[in-house]
């Protein structure tokens, strides 16, 4: 992730009653309710759009709301419609936990046919976040390559990332404070609620990619009368929250990695890695073996390796880049290529993410306590998912040892929910599909829409018109995909094609310019 997004705030309160419409009527709950003064936000993207942004404070213990306060930053694109059209709050959340949505205010714009115009976008950077106030971060230098090894072939290994991990939860102890006891995700959707009533509003709408699904889930669990509509797109599983949920990735990984490498086979006469995908998957582990003995520029080793050409299994708009990446490396040992790719895919240098990743899924729930539970557990999985298992693994690990207070996480139960439209992608790895198909069982008012046969991780929003002319009909009109008997979608758009490195047009290559940043620059995992 990038540095912290300052701003200052306008010395007087602008007016934040909301043009009309639906959810324009003040609820009744928010008097008093502390509110946001506006000013102009920091980030030139949010300025040329004529945002808003503000922090608002929130009890940092919400059983005690009188107590010690810390600061949420929130970002504001108004509606541009006539009062009667307007359709109220958007609240958006892109993911992490730990990912910052301060600027994803902008996503309105997104949405086809100028439906994203007749709602308020809201952007926040979720407690502990970004701009958010107090910021958590633990040790900037923790993802530093070279680091050791990831998978534990001895004891020496092991112990040195059991410390290593030890030691980042005790740095994360020593620098949050109370914060730690109050990062779970029922803090931050009680967030959301102070969000809402700060803006004098009834109810929300709310559209939340990956993790933020899960924020969409227990916030329509705990406040369903709030919730309007929702978009949640990348579905978390509740029944896995989040040991089992980090070991399933590991296996949905392995496969999507699998399919990059029999992409990169189709296109040997471009790459010149191999001929089958097996021959490139062995000429990828051959070559990260070799940063074992000589890290490319000092720096990427294995893990960094691995880290890098993760993110083909996470986004094919990745593709491309990550294919030159790894054949400029493989084929011309050219040094700059890899560690430019380290430095963007891995962006060593701010923790901030990592540090909330953490802070938020080591106490929304027990983890295991024993490390012979995980060690066997990681080992099983390791057999037939080699290539993410003890970088995931060793990702989750600084929770054996956190600091914070331990949570239980909510029940979801989406029957009181009378509106939400799920999406997933058949072939998504951090968010497997059958977490958004225990998502529709447990909300019976809502409907899934599945795009068939994409491996890109939350992919809403993002070119394919089949999927995104849905979303933005439901958004319009509220109209949902017709819910069919049995468990499966409801309605289903079939992928977009591959990138394709021999075509000549970009818009043939299937590259988008990516302006949204809905993931932290690390592995995301849910």
């Amino acid at each position: 992730m990038k540095g912290l997004v300052l701003f200052t705030a306008a010395a007087t309160a602008l007016a934040v009653a909301p043009a009309g419409g639906a959810s324009a009527a003040p609820a009744a709950d928010s008097a008093g309710a502390a509110k946001i003064t506006w000013g102009q936000c920091a980030s030139p993207g949010l300025q040329r759009r004529g945002a808003e942004c503000g922090l608002l404070d929130v009890p940092l213990d919400y059983s005690k709301p009188n107590g010690k306060k810390i600061q949420i930053a929130v970002s504001r694109i108004k509606a541009k419609v006539a009062a009667k059209d307007y359709q109220g709050i958007m609240l958006v959340n892109p993911g992490g936990p730990g990912g910052s949505g301060l600027t994803l205010s902008v996503l309105g714009e997104y949405v086809p046919n100028g439906a994203g115009e007749a709602y308020d976008w809201i952007g926040f950077d979720p407690r502990g976040v970004g701009s958010s106030v107090p910021a958590l971060s633990c040790d900037n230098d923790y993802f530093n390559g070279p680091r050791p090894e990831y998978i534990p072939w001895n004891q020496s290994i092991e112990k040195t990332w059991l410390n290593r991990s030890k030691n980042y939860a005790k740095a994360c102890g020593e620098a949050g404070g109370a914060l730690l006891d109050h990062m779970t995700t029922v803090d931050s959707v009680n967030d959301m609620e102070s969000i809402r009533k700060s803006l004098g509003a009834s109810q929300i709408n709310f559209y939340g990619f990956s993790y933020g699904t899960y924020l969409g889930q227990v916030y329509g669990t705990l406040h369903p009368q709030r919730v309007r509509r929702m978009v949640l797109d990348g579905n978390v599983d509740v029944r896995k929250v989040w040991y089992q949920a980090n070991l399933d990735q590991d296996v949905n990984f392995e496969r999507n990695e699998r399919i990059w490498f029999d992409w990169l086979a189709k296109y040997d006469s471009v790459y010149h890695l191999g001929k089958t995908g097996t021959e490139v998957q062995l000429r990828w582990y051959a070559e990260q073996n070799k940063l074992r003995s000589k890290p490319a520029g000092g720096v990427v080793g294995p893990d960094e390796f691995t880290d890098i050409f993760l993110y083909a299994g996470y986004y094919q708009s990745t593709w491309l880049e990550l294919a030159e990446a790894f054949a400029g490396w493989a084929n011309d040992r050219d040094t700059d290529i890899i560690v430019a790719a380290y430095e963007n895919y891995v962006a060593p240098g701010d923790d901030n993410g990592f540090a909330v990743y953490n802070a938020v899924q080591c106490t929304d729930t027990q983890w295991p306590q024993s490390w012979n539970t995980w060690e066997r557990d990681n080992w099983r999985t390791f057999l037939k998912a080699p290539f993410m298992t003890w970088d995931n693994a060793w990702y989750n690990a600084p929770c054996l040892f956190w600091p914070g207070k331990v949570s239980k996480p909510v029940k979801v139960d989406g029957s009181k929910v009378k509106s939400v439209l799920f999406v997933g992608t058949t072939l998504d790895a951090a968010t497997p599909f059958e977490g958004s198909l225990e998502a529709r069982r447990r909300f019976p008012n809502g409907s899934l829409l599945a795009e068939v046969g994409q491996t890109t991780h939350a992919n809403s929003l993002n070119g394919n018109e089949c999927v995104d002319n849905t979303i933005a009909e439901y958004l319009a009109t509220g109209k949902l995909p017709q819910r069919k008997a049995g468990d499966k979608a409801d309605a289903t758009c079939e992928a977009l094609p591959q990138p394709d490195p021999t075509a000549t047009s970009l818009q043939a290559k299937s590259l988008r310019a990516d302006s949204l940043t809905r993931e932290p620059l690390y592995p995301v995992h849910h």
